[in-house]
């Protein structure tokens, strides 16, 4: 059997982001994603998410923004967070790693009203330094799964005693990583077990303009977000589902 989870991450970015995220998974194939909780999540379209069936999970942040803790190893001199994963990761101390996930769990919680349907991590923060053990341990306290973006994570997870796919496909860059090509491409070869497709779709907003990876998320929505993908998966015999189901 062929299983794909298409998750679409950083729910709670924009208000663009968001609704082009559910539109996404209304009409085309996006069945997971994950939210960004250090911002300010408009929580209308939190409770939207949270009611149509769309697996939400956290996306535990690091590089964006400003942290929930005070822990002095996990910002700049500006009291912001460090953009760089690998920079930021190497700086951070186990304490501060450990209290600053949990805030991230904690306030989830409070904004969701139930425990997320897995991890990952914001510019994949949570495979690289202090941060990798808090993460992995956050996703034992509750008992969720976890991304894999490849084959060591993989091991790392299951070595934990955590669930995950067993297969990632994404990425992202100066193009749009999701073209409607790319999209059919990768259905046709989607391998047996489960799967994950890492996804950026979204609806550009002026919230949005500092980004580098911006006017692609409306590329991403369309390959994503439209009959021509959920048709082809049907057609293909690919089950659709989220990480709740693994």
């Amino acid at each position: 059997m062929r299983r794909l989870i298409v998750n679409a991450d950083d729910f709670g970015l924009t208000p663009g982001v968001s609704r082009g995220i559910l539109a996404a998974h209304r009409r085309g194939i996006v069945t997971s994603t994950t939210m960004l909780v250090t911002g300010s999540a408009d929580r209308e379209l939190v409770g939207e998410a949270r009611d149509t069936g769309l697996g939400l999970g956290l996306h535990v942040n690091f590089t964006l923004g400003q942290p929930l803790t005070r822990g002095r190893s996990l910002a700049g001199g500006d009291g912001r967070f460090i953009r760089d994963a690998r920079r930021a990761a190497a700086q951070v101390t186990a304490a501060d790693a450990d209290r600053e996930v949990q805030a991230q769990v904690d306030a989830f919680l409070t904004l969701v009203k139930r425990a997320p349907t897995h991890l990952d991590s914001h510019h994949h923060v949570g495979t690289y330094g202090a941060v990798r053990p808090a993460f992995l341990a956050a996703a034992r306290r509750l008992g969720v799964p976890v991304r894999s973006e490849d084959a060591p994570a993989r091991a790392r997870a299951r070595g934990a005693g955590l669930r995950t796919t067993d297969h990632f496909f994404g990425g992202s860059g100066p193009d749009p990583y999701w073209s409607p090509a790319r999209t059919l491409a990768h259905l046709r070869t989607v391998p047996p077990g489960v799967s994950e497709f890492m996804t950026h779709p979204g609806v550009f907003d002026a919230d949005l303009a500092y980004s580098r990876y911006g006017r692609q998320r409306e590329t991403e929505l369309i390959a994503l977000g439209g009959p021509d993908a959920r048709a082809a998966a049907h057609a293909l015999g690919i089950t659709l589902c989220d990480f709740s189901d693994l």
